[in-house]
C-alpha cells in the first residue's frame, strides 16, 4: 500500500465534503466562554459531517460507476500541531504545562524525559479526567470530544504529524533561525553572501539576498536550503554547526523512505537522536530551554507513528494546502464578498462539471527548442570565429574555454563519424535549449544578469569507461557551448561541448 502514497497525495484522489463554520466574537476580546463555544461548534460540526459514515448497516460507495458496500473507518487525521490540538482538544499554547497531544509529558521535560516514563494519552484516561472535571490539569479542554464516541479509533494516536509543517516549515525553520541568532550580525551577513553567490542550477532556487525574510519561505524553498546549508555554514563558526546540518540531512533523507523495516526504524531513531542531541546542545540558549512540542513528538513519537500508520510520505498536507487555494481562496476572491458561502459553492460546482467533461489530450513528445541565438556562421569560417572569441574579454571564461576547444572537438567528432560538412553547412551557437524531457540546458554569459553553464551527468558505455573517470558508469560535466549544425539535405546535428 505504501508504494501508492504518491497517488493518494494527488489532487484527484481527494474529495471536498463540507466547509466548517468559523465563529466570530461580538467584541474584540475573546472570552473563555467564547473559546469553549468555538471548540464545541467544531466538534458538533464533525459529528454532523461524519456520523452518516458510521451507520450500522454500512454505506454504498460509487466508484467507477460501480456500487461498493463497505464499512468506512477513520485511518489518520493529518494536520499541523495547532490543528492536532483542535482535534484532540488539548491546549493549543506551546507554553501550557502539557502541550503534547500524544502524551502527558510536562513542558519542562519535553526533551529530557526517559521514553519508558512517558504516559500516553488515550480516550479512556482522557475521558476519566473529563468526567472528574479535572481535564484542564492535564492540558485538556473541558469539552466533550466527538471522537470518543467512534469505535476503533484513538484520536490521540491517529492525529499524526504532518511532514511539511513538522519538518520543512517547523524544525528546519527553527534550525535556520537559531543559526542566525548564534552567528550574530557579522557572520550572518557572511552566511547570506555565501548563499547569494551559489551558481544557478535547474531545480534549485537562488536566494539572491540570502535568508533575510525567512518567514516568507515556502516548504519547497526550505528543501532547497537543505541542499546547500551544509556548505554555507562550513567553517563559519565551529565544526558542530556544519555537523548539525549534516545530521539533519541524513535524518531527513531517511524520513522520506517509502517503506520501513524494523531495522530501518531502529536506524531512523538513532539518526533522530544523533541530530536532536547536537541540536539541543548547540541551540539551547537560543530556544528558551527547548520547550517545543514538535521537537518532542519528533524524538519520542514519530517512530511509533510510522509503525502504526506507515511511512510519513503517506500523511502530508502539501496537497491539501494547494487544494485550499483551489476550493477556498480563489473562489473567495472571485466573489463580490456578499453571500460568500453560496458563491463559493456555485463556483466549485461549475469547476467540478467542467473537469468531469474534459477529455484528456494525448501528450506528444516535445521537440528540441533552441533559444537565445548567440552566433551563426558558415562552417568554413569556424577558425576565424574561434580565434576571435577565445580571447574575447567580454565573454565568460567558461565560454572562452569552449571556443578554444570547439574546433578540434568538432573535427574529432566528424572523424569518428567518418563524415565531413559541405560548404553550405551552418553552425549556430545558442544560449539555451529545451530538451525533449522538458529540462533546460544553458550555456550563456548572462541569464538575469548572471552566467549559467549547466552541470550535467553523462552515461558512458563500456568502451568509453576506460577513457574517463566515472562514478558507476556516470561522468559529470559542465556545458561550455550549445550548438546546432545544419547540413544541406540532412537532418540537423544537435551537439553540446562539455568539460
Amino acid at each position: 500500500m505504501l508504494k501508492y502514497s504518491y497517488l493518494r497525495n494527488k489532487e484527484d484522489a481527494k474529495q471536498l465534503l463540507k466547509y466548517l463554520p468559523i465563529l466570530s466574537a461580538n467584541n474584540e476580546e475573546q472570552t473563555s466562554r467564547f473559546k469553549r463555544l468555538v471548540r464545541e461548534t467544531f466538534h458538533n460540526s464533525l459529528k454532523f459531517l461524519l456520523n452518516p459514515l458510521f451507520d450500522e448497516d454500512g454505506i454504498d460507495f460509487k466508484i467507477n460507476n460501480k456500487s461498493i458496500w463497505f464499512f468506512p473507518r477513520i485511518s489518520t487525521v493529518i494536520g499541523d500541531w495547532p490543528e492536532a490540538c483542535t482535534f484532540s482538544l488539548t491546549f493549543k499554547s506551546a507554553n501550557s504545562n502539557y502541550p503534547c497531544h500524544f502524551c502527558q509529558t510536562h513542558r519542562n521535560d519535553l526533551t529530557s524525559i526517559r521514553k519508558d516514563c512517558i504516559i500516553i494519552r488515550n480516550k479512556e484516561n482522557m475521558q476519566e479526567y473529563y468526567n472528574n472535571g479535572s481535564a484542564e490539569s492535564i492540558g485538556l479542554e473541558q469539552v466533550y470530544n466527538y471522537f470518543w464516541t467512534i469505535p476503533n479509533i484513538d484520536i490521540y494516536a491517529v492525529t499524526v504529524p504532518d511532514r511539511m509543517h513538522h519538518l520543512d516549515l517547523g524544525l528546519f525553520q527553527y534550525q535556520i533561525e537559531y543559526t542566525k541568532e548564534l552567528l550574530g550580525k557579522s557572520l550572518e551577513d557572511k552566511m547570506n553572501r555565501r548563499i547569494a553567490i551559489i551558481p544557478r542550477h535547474p531545480g534549485l532556487k537562488i536566494f539572491a539576498k540570502g535568508v533575510q525574510s525567512i518567514a516568507r519561505l515556502t516548504a519547497s524553498e526550505f528543501r532547497d536550503l537543505m541542499k546547500v546549508m551544509v556548505f554555507v555554514v562550513d567553517n563559519l563558526l565551529n565544526k558542530d554547526l556544519s555537523e548539525v546540518y549534516v545530521r539533519w540531512n541524513r535524518m531527513y533523507l531517511m524520513s522520506r523512505f517509502e517503506r520501513f523495516t524494523e531495522s530501518d526504524l531502529e536506524n531512523f531513531q538513532i539518526a533522530i537522536n544523533e541530530w536532536a542531541d547536537l541540536f539541543i546542545t548547540l541551540f539551547w540558549d537560543c530556544s528558551s530551554g527547548m520547550k517545543m512540542p514538535k521537537l518532542h513528538s519528533w524524538i519520542y513519537h514519530i517512530v511509533d507513528t510510522i509503525r502504526d500508520f506507515g511511512a510519513i510520505n503517506g500523511y502530508t498536507t502539501e496537497t491539501y494546502e494547494s487544494l485550499h487555494k483551489t476550493y477556498v481562496k480563489i473562489p473567495y476572491r472571485l466573489s463580490n464578498k456578499k453571500d460568500v458561502e453560496m458563491q463559493i459553492m456555485k463556483n466549485i460546482r461549475r469547476r467540478a462539471m467542467i473537469l468531469r467533461n474534459q477529455v484528456k489530450e494525448t501528450k506528444t513528445p516535445r521537440a528540441l527548442t533552441y533559444t537565445a541565438k548567440l552566433f551563426i556562421i558558415n562552417f568554413s569560417n569556424i577558425t576565424e570565429l574561434c580565434n576571435q572569441q577565445k580571447n574575447n574579454p567580454n565573454i565568460n571564461e567558461t565560454m572562452r574555454k569552449g571556443f578554444k576547444e570547439f574546433q578540434n572537438c568538432l573535427y574529432e567528432y566528424l572523424s569518428e563519424l567518418k563524415k565531413s560538412f559541405t560548404e553550405g553547412s551552418l553552425i549556430k551557437i545558442f544560449g539555451s535549449v529545451t530538451l525533449k524531457n522538458g529540462a533546460i540546458l544553458r550555456a550563456t554569459n548572462k541569464f538575469h544578469g548572471r552566467p549559467w553553464f549547466s552541470n550535467i551527468a553523462v552515461a558512458m558505455n563500456n568502451e568509453e569507461l576506460s577513457k574517463y573517470q566515472s562514478d558507476k558508469g556516470i561522468c559529470y560535466a559542465q556545458t561550455l557551448l550549445i550548438t546546432e549544425v545544419n547540413v544541406p539535405n540532412e537532418s540537423p546535428f544537435h551537439l553540446v561541448l562539455v568539460q
